[in-house]
């Protein structure tokens, strides 16, 4: 763990602020509290930030469950400093769904593809599940014990980006897991896992049924009001779960743009590289192979027209077939 104590002391007597992205879920959350408590444990203070909201039911009953502070930029902007260091946790620098904050990115420990490569002190990039595995390792390895708090929510991260073991699972992932679970409390992510879903997420999954239109094996559904990200991402996950359907896509539109969430559940289609080549020019996207998202923001809707959803849906399955085209090459 040499690179790690690196780390360490790189923010030695530094006011260093963890930054996920910026709607953080489940597993940012947990990664970015397990690697504040592992500070803690080198006497590092540390402060959990993001910019965006937290709109996921199961992220807001983390931050109760655990008193997690997390603190928005509007509230930390102006006591922050551009040599103050911030480390970037399931999220990297040019992603498209983090902000820039005003301090200095000087490390990234995240667990998705690298689209747009950008140099940091220190940088932990592995393809696993979660990303909870990767500071759970860090425990493992440097021999400090995580305490209850931090082991189930690290646990639960693992538990909620896999699909319960069964997306993008890694071998890390399943030795993680068998690492906290004697350390963690069950009893608190049992009461984690159950009522995720609230009364008005029936509306938009209502109008998915309603909506959904299928491509060959590719399944799409449009939302025409705002939602937030997590339910975007499960509405994904519930028309995947079609048995006609190997590969989804939602769009969502809201205030601030049109939201896209995209799943795969065949080798041939990396959703990351599919949403990334399918906005180019006209909105950010990217992620693993399983899932990915993106977003067209309000300022460069003028360029899809008048018929934006039509656009961007002949844009996806446009990059899906030349993806297939050059699998079979």
């Amino acid at each position: 763990m040499e690179d790690f104590n690196r780390l360490i002391q790189l923010c030695q007597g530094k006011n260093v602020y963890i930054q996920t992205h910026n709607f953080p879920d489940p597993d940012a959350i947990a990664s970015a509290f397990g690697l504040q408590r592992l500070f803690a444990h080198f006497g590092l203070k540390s402060t959990l930030c993001y910019a965006g909201r937290i709109d996921k039911l199961s992220s807001s009953k983390m931050l109760t469950a655990f008193d997690i502070e997390m603190l928005s930029y509007e509230e930390l902007r102006s006591q922050m400093g551009e040599q103050d260091p911030i480390i970037c946790v399931d999220s990297q620098k040019n992603s498209g769904n983090i902000t820039d904050f005003i301090g200095d990115e000087i490390a990234c420990i995240d667990h998705h593809p690298i689209f747009v490569r950008t140099e940091y002190l220190y940088q932990d990039i592995r393809i696993t599940g979660a990303c909870s595995s990767l500071i759970a390792q860090y425990f493992q390895r440097l021999g400090v014990t995580p305490d209850e708090n931090a082991a189930t929510a690290l646990l639960y991260g693992i538990r909620m980006d896999t699909l319960q073991f069964s997306r993008g699972v890694t071998q890390m992932d399943i030795e993680m897991f068998s690492y906290l679970f004697p350390l963690s409390n069950t009893e608190k992510m049992l009461e984690l896992e159950r009522n995720n879903i609230e009364l008005t997420d029936l509306r938009a999954y209502s109008e998915a049924i309603n909506t959904i239109t299928l491509y060959d094996t590719t399944g799409f559904a449009v939302i025409p009001f705002s939602c937030p990200d997590g339910l975007i991402a499960a509405l994904s996950d519930f028309i995947l779960s079609l048995e006609e359907v190997l590969v989804s896509v939602v769009l969502c539109h809201r205030k601030d743009g049109i939201k896209l969430s995209v799943r795969s559940e065949i080798s041939q289609v990396h959703a990351g590289q599919l949403i990334r080549t399918a906005l180019e020019g006209i909105g950010d996207g990217g992620g693993h192979s399983e899932m990915a998202g993106g977003m067209v923001r309000q300022e460069q809707l003028s360029m899809l027209g008048q018929y934006p959803d039509d656009l961007l849906r002949d844009r996806i399955l446009k990059a899906l077939e030349d993806m297939e085209r050059e699998t079979v090459k």
